[in-house]
């Protein structure tokens, strides 16, 4: 068997004296995972853990085989793991072209600013604008493109359907789709229920700082005591009104 391509082991995070992330282990193979959970039980944590933006943690984080703890996210962006921040990240000041112009890039990558465009025909269209005039899903696209420009092995989504509205939201789901038919190893992190289990089949579930459970999409979609369990996700016959 093939080494993981990315593979967690013993992750402990800190803010002070908060002790966030718990012992995190799981890998990551070339097939899509999602890790799923609510607010507050340390995703987004985890995934600035991974890239190194993070002063305090211990444990182990290997991609490709070489241990990530311990080095800056520009030595981590380089080995080919790119990151979708939450809340996207951009700059408000810079057009949607010059955001795409600043990314470095090195050899003959494939993703270059003219295969943005080509998958992203709406950013083609608003090249010129400045993406604090973009809508939402502009701005996931853009965000999405940038981080493509780094050719990564592996793209880590913090929160990708994040503030959407739902019809931008299954245009976000093909888009990420389609990467991952390409070749582009995906790691998205989510709250959505609909969308964690429509990019991946694997769901890792995090409860409070620690993986609670590994299951399927099939078999998280039909445990509804799961999802109450774990997700606080309530069937639309017992909501209240």
């Amino acid at each position: 068997m093939s080494a993981p391509v990315l593979e967690v082991s013993g992750l402990n995070a800190f803010y002070g004296r908060a002790h966030v992330l718990q012992d995190v282990a799981f890998t990551v193979d070339e097939k899509p995972v999602a890790i799923i959970g609510r607010n507050g039980m340390g995703k987004s944590t985890l995934c600035q853990a991974i890239m190194g933006m993070l002063a305090s943690t211990t444990g182990s984080v290997r991609f490709g085989g070489k241990e990530l703890v311990g080095l800056p996210p520009y030595r981590i962006a380089r080995l080919g793991l790119g990151f979708v921040p939450q809340g996207r990240r951009l700059f408000p000041s810079l057009t949607t072209d010059e955001h795409l112009q600043i990314i470095p890039r090195k050899g003959n990558g494939s993703w270059t600013p003219k295969r943005v465009y080509e998958t992203f025909p709406k950013l083609a269209e608003r090249k010129s604008t400045g993406a604090g005039q973009l809508s939402g899903g502009e701005q996931q696209m853009l965000a999405i493109g940038r981080a493509l420009l780094t050719n990564p092995k592996l793209l880590i989504m913090d929160e990708p359907s994040e503030g959407l509205a739902p019809i931008i939201v299954e245009n976000v789901i093909d888009t990420i789709r389609k990467l991952a038919a390409q070749g582009v190893g995906l790691l998205v992190v989510e709250q959505n229920l609909g969308v964690a289990t429509a990019l991946a089949d694997r769901q890792l579930v995090m409860v409070a700082g620690r993986i609670a459970t590994e299951t399927t999409a099939q078999e998280l979609i039909g445990n509804i005591d799961a999802q109450r369990r774990f997700l606080g996700v309530e069937p639309p016959s017992v909501r209240q009104s």
